[in-house]
């Protein structure tokens, strides 16, 4: 079993949980990966018009959805936790899927998002976290092999597996925490980007007459 709280650094990449009213900065952030991106990130080529059937189907109440987001509140990083539909089925396990912006490249944003849904899915106890991807993915081989999972390959895909440890007061206190620095972040962004804004509505006015 792979133990999560070791490596989860909460001040490294901060993360919030997404909502329903982040429907548009997730269909952003989709659009404006590129063809390739896209086909890695769901398996298979992805027009605009699947990417929107995919956004509208999110379910914001079943399954958990996580983002990273830039100093503008742009989203760059993007994780959606599938949970399976009957909370009474015996084989607890979860789906992870994961994109990350051009311009979030390099930075741990992925690695973050997948150590941030794994430490959530082991909070609602979940066993096993699954991953299937290209093989020729070689950003989610890295993670996969850097998590331990346990990796099939078949026919140019690979599915994942990482036997989940249950639950414990250190791995809630992590994810708390995790999510209060994150939240606060989110809101210290929102008020300099108004802030921002508000200053330059006020010199736009000077500035014209």
């Amino acid at each position: 079993m792979f133990e999560i709280t070791k490596s989860f650094n909460p001040r490294r990449v901060l993360i919030r949980e997404l909502h329903s009213g982040h429907k548009d900065k997730i269909y952003l952030h989709l659009l404006s990966l590129s063809a390739e991106d896209r086909t890695l990130r769901f398996g298979m080529h992805t027009s605009d018009a699947v990417i929107n059937q995919y956004v509208n189907s999110i379910d914001f109440v079943n399954d958990s959805i996580f983002g990273v987001f830039d100093n503008d509140l742009n989203l760059i990083g993007y994780a959606h936790l599938g949970y399976p539909l009957s909370n009474a089925a015996i084989n607890r396990t979860a789906e992870f899927g994961v994109s990350v912006s051009k311009e979030g490249r390099g930075k741990g944003i992925g690695s973050a998002l997948f150590k941030r849904a794994a430490i959530h899915a082991r909070n609602t106890n979940i066993k096993v976290l699954y991953v299937h991807y290209l093989s020729r993915n070689k950003v989610m081989m890295h993670i996969a092999k850097k998590a331990g999972m346990s990796i099939e390959f078949s026919y140019g895909e690979a599915d994942a597996y990482l036997t989940l440890q249950p639950s414990s007061n250190t791995s809630i206190v992590a994810e708390a925490v995790q999510a209060q620095v994150a939240d606060i972040d989110y809101v210290v962004k929102r008020n300099l980007r108004n802030s921002k804004s508000f200053f330059l509505n006020i010199w736009m006015l000077a500035t014209s007459k």
